[in-house]
């Protein structure tokens, strides 16, 4: 059975316990939000020693499931004050099933103020000094673990934002590469680790064993069921592994939901020079890498390494949004300019949609002007020097327009929105709205059947339907981040019931007992539950499920729409779930 690190930074002391009863089936993002939730006190500050940062792998994590190297991470959240869960790709949640940890859990807060690290093994935690990477960037920071450790190792590890406790600072996760390049990026959970007085935790599988299915004849078949499913569908067999994440560029140009100037437009007109097909062509020319996978076991690969015009590596992907949040909505079209944005953003271990669109609301501002990429790459700059301009940049979107008096500022619960304008998918608007963590896509993607035509088809223009499209997808994904699985899967289960019986039957097989697809929902809306349930019991009402309000008086070109969904229908998402 795998086991709980209890590790606490006052005392420096580690402490192992088998989960118990209340955990079981748990892992990832159900594990997370359930251990904040039930130990983590609602009303304490996010960066006090009250708060707990808890990393888990998924419950598929390890097993050699397809596409579940998912690595979540869990606290109360000092952007959006709400728990928050943050997943990321990457090698470690591997490491760390192989390991046999099903979840660490950072607790107090060091006296001294000093830096340490985490050495985990399949022996446990242990817990090091680490004061000489202070000030130190994760390439920097990771590089000498590898130096020390040897090639096997992972690590996860904060920047310099995660150091300045900043609200947009994320937790870095190491590449197959053993690059910091995949990050569990929302929520400024990187803050969280730093006042843990945690710069890096170092994972070493060495002498390890991953986790055994129960029934290993059932597991197997469920894999290979779930692997031809995502094989067989369009989008996680050929269009992400091609064209990657960045493919919907122009998709949602055209569909005019693609948030240009900070979402004063819903076209831009330099999409075409930073979209996928774009990003595609010169990586080729260049001698980059497409269908990357961002950990082992990966069969979607929608991840690529971009290079310079000399062919050296400047950053993984980038991705759909992190394009979008430095690109068009700061009206930049430079993909060479937003790349260089995208490492550094990753070396200061900043969240790349948080600070784009921070960067947005400082152009609204006239700190800068829209599409001045040199400029926007020195308020990066501002934040690696910890000037008082680069604070407020590091603080997130919401904190910028209140200090410059911005009135567009697109956020809600204090998190910035993803790549796609409410206005014109009015049921990605719902999950903005009401989700437990703040404005976030992944939490309910109703893009898919609003725009791709994925599971379905909902106008995207009009309220009707969206409701109830945005609860279902946000019980599903809850239960996909609970299991290790990528998201990207969801577009398979959608299209193709063969998927989620291969998901099932791979937990049948893991736990050696009957697992339907009416229990995998049933972990979904045992996370949401647990989530809602604690945003209440911190002070979060209906009134905070809800959109700014320029988004229901501006109407957004080309369409000349606005967000339409009524409030008393925003708050019925969760009928049936609480």
């Amino acid at each position: 059975m795998a086991t709980i690190y209890r590790v606490n930074m006052t005392d420096l002391s580690v402490r192992a316990e088998e989960p118990g009863d209340s955990l079981e089936g748990m892992g990832g993002r159900g594990l997370t939000s359930t251990i904040v939730a039930s130990e983590v006190p609602p009303s304490c500050h996010p960066l006090s020693a009250e708060n707990k940062l808890v990393i888990a792998p998924g419950t598929l994590t390890g097993t050699g499931a397809p596409c579940s190297g998912r690595l979540s991470a869990g606290a109360k959240s000092p952007l959006t004050r709400t728990i928050k869960e943050a997943n990321s790709g990457g090698m470690a949640a591997i490491a760390l099933a192989t390991c046999g940890v099903k979840a660490i859990v950072l607790e107090g807060q060091p006296a001294d103020g000093k830096l340490r690290r985490l050495v985990v093994s399949s022996d446990g935690v242990k817990i090091e000094p680490a004061d000489e990477l202070a000030g130190l960037g994760n390439y920097d920071t990771v590089a000498k673990q590898f130096d020390e450790f040897g090639d096997k190792i992972s690590c996860i590890s904060i920047g310099q934002a995660g150091e300045m406790r900043a609200a947009s600072a994320s937790i870095a996760v190491t590449d197959v590469e053993g690059r910091p390049t995949r990050h569990c990026g929302r929520g400024g959970l990187g803050a969280v680790m730093g006042s843990k007085g945690v710069k890096v935790i170092v994972v070493d599988p060495t002498g390890g064993k991953r986790p055994k299915p129960a029934d290993s004849n059932a597991f197997k078949q469920g894999v290979s069921k779930f692997n031809d499913a995502l094989k067989g569908h369009p989008l996680t067999g050929e269009g992400l592994p091609k064209y990657g994440t960045n493919a919907l560029a122009n998709v949602i140009n055209a569909a005019g939901a693609y948030p240009t100037r900070n979402f004063s437009d819903g076209q831009f007109e330099g999409t075409e020079p930073i979209s996928g097909e774009r990003q595609h062509d010169v990586i080729v020319e260049r001698g980059g890498e497409i269908a990357h996978a961002c950990h082992r076991g990966c069969t979607i690969r929608c991840s690529r390494t971009y290079v310079d015009e000399n062919g050296e590596f400047i950053t993984k992907g980038p991705e759909y949004e992190t394009i979008w949040a430095h690109g068009a909505d700061c009206g930049i079209d430079d993909l060479d300019a937003i790349a260089r944005m995208d490492r550094m953003d990753d070396d200061l271990g900043l969240d790349t949609i948080e600070t784009g669109a921070t960067i947005g609301v400082a152009m609204e501002a006239g700190i800068i002007p829209f599409g001045d990429a040199k400029a926007a790459f020195g308020l990066l700059e501002e934040v690696a020097k910890g000037t008082p301009l680069g604070h407020l940049i590091a603080s997130g979107a919401e904190v910028m327009g209140k200090a410059y008096g911005v009135t567009r500022v697109p956020t809600v619960k204090g998190q910035a929105m993803p790549a796609y304008d409410p206005r014109a998918v009015q049921g990605i608007g719902v999950t903005y709205a009401t989700s437990t963590m703040g404005a976030d896509h992944t939490a309910g993607y109703a893009v898919a059947p609003n725009v791709l035509g994925v599971g379905g088809n909902v106008d995207p223009l009009k309220p009707d339907g969206q409701v109830d499209l945005s609860r279902n997808l946000q019980i599903a994904t809850a239960a996909i981040d609970t299991s290790g699985l990528c998201l990207f899967v969801a577009f398979a289960v959608l299209d193709d019931p063969t998927a989620m019986e291969g998901i099932c039957e791979m937990l049948s097989g893991l736990y050696g007992r009957e697992f339907t697809a009416d229990d995998f929902l049933e972990v979904g809306k045992r996370t949401l539950a647990a989530e809602r349930a604690f945003n209440a019991a911190a002070g979060f009402t209906a009134f905070d499920d809800r959109l700014p309000d320029f988004f229901r008086k501006e109407q957004l070109p080309p369409h000349n729409v606005t967000f339409g969904v009524p409030d008393e229908e925003l708050d019925q998402v969760f009928t049936g779930i609480e």
